[in-house]
């Protein structure tokens, strides 16, 4: 048997990165599929076996994390984008289009409910001025999200992000157009990622990524290119469980007056007399409070 990773889905079999660094098309039996009790995603680590002149997959090994959105068209459910992810590419524009900041604050919840690290990567700072952009992202780093400024045309922030990338399983998230694919392009030549336009009339990108693909790096390591997504969903996250998906929320949580505290009107919330002393932002609890909306309708639409 080899054992391998799974890079993307093409037709009805699997392309699968082995051990010797070559990739083979493999096929999965219902059986294994039933055994597994999961469903083959890109990022899956698995068994193979030879089948006469060609590949099956044999097992399907635990993940260690997973990287989940909604299931798309109203299905309920959950959708597994990329498994075995260590880490979370969180990238966004500094202008073309303008970073939605609420949106940023939706892709960072997912990754933490997900138990994966996030990074922030702002691109295309050559079109705006630096320090401003710096400014509108401070709070970010503040609460312990590292930072990532780059231009692709420029090369600025490429070396830098490069070495983050290094040895690890990446997942690059973000809405269209902020150059996910331009980047990987810009610091992995040979990848030639497809790369969309921007409209001018809507200021948002086209999609270009039409599902997950997990790419080999040079030197070890893989990043998934993922969808561009406009928005992500957050079915299967407990209510209580969303302001453990906010860093600078967790210290304060233990101190609120009832266990159960959702944050909102409760008296001796800790977190609201943490927003009143500016020591939480204003604008991080109105994205928690939107969110909050979101999860609870989730957790009612599950019971309809």
């Amino acid at each position: 048997m080899l054992r391998g990773v799974v890079l993307r889905k093409a037709g009805g079999a699997w392309h699968v990165h082995v051990e010797n660094g070559t990739v083979v098309s493999a096929v999965l039996r219902g059986r294994v599929k039933h055994a597994a009790g999961i469903k083959l995603a890109v990022g899956d680590e698995v068994l193979l076996r030879t089948e006469g002149s060609s590949w099956a997959i044999a097992e399907i090994l635990p993940r260690r994390s997973q990287l989940v959105r909604r299931a798309p068209g109203g299905a309920r459910g959950v959708r597994v984008v990329v498994a075995n992810v260590d880490q979370a590419l969180v990238v966004f524009a500094a202008a073309l289009p303008d970073p939605n900041l609420r949106m940023l604050d939706r892709f960072l919840v997912v990754a933490e409910a997900s138990g994966v690290a996030a990074r922030i990567v702002v691109n295309k700072i050559d079109v705006v001025d630096p320090e401003d952009v710096r400014q509108q992202f401070a709070l970010y780093e503040a609460i312990g999200y590292p930072l990532h400024f780059t231009s692709c045309r420029l090369g600025i922030g490429l070396d830098e992000l490069r070495r983050a990338l290094e040895g690890r399983t990446s997942a690059l998230m973000g809405p269209s157009g902020v150059g996910k694919s331009s980047l990987m392009n810009a610091m992995y030549p040979g990848l030639d990622l497809r790369v969309g336009e921007v409209s001018a009339s809507l200021g948002k990108g086209r999609h270009t990524t039409v599902g997950a693909y997990l790419h080999p790096l040079p030197g070890g390591g893989y990043v998934a290119d993922t969808p561009g997504l406009r928005e992500i969903g957050l079915w299967g996250l407990p209510p209580t469980a969303l302001d453990t998906c906010f860093p600078e929320m967790r210290p304060h949580l233990d101190r609120c007056r009832f266990p159960d505290c959702r944050h909102t009107t409760e008296p001796g919330c800790a977190v609201r007399e943490a927003v009143g002393s500016g020591a939480i932002a204003i604008a991080r609890y109105e994205s928690y409070r939107k969110l909050l909306d979101e999860v609870l309708a989730a957790e009612r639409e599950k019971y309809d």
